[in-house]
């Protein structure tokens, strides 16, 4: 998912309370460490997805054959 479809959910209020709520409930000292947790999903994601299409572009290139 992109930022520009992101960002066209949410303004700019929005994204303020957002992180207000964020900070509330998981406090400045989780942030960084939620942070890294995210990052390391979004890497995977991306790492199965592009073995997905490594996948279907070697069954196409057989197919024409």
């Amino acid at each position: 998912m992109s930022l520009n479809i992101i960002a066209g959910w949410f303004g700019g209020q929005e994204v303020i309370i957002i992180l207000i709520i964020v900070l509330i409930f998981f406090g400045g000292r989780k942030i960084p460490e939620l942070m890294k947790g995210l990052g390391k999903g979004m890497k995977e994601f991306k790492d199965a997805t592009s073995e997905d299409e490594k996948k279907d572009q070697s069954k196409s290139d057989e197919e024409k054959k």
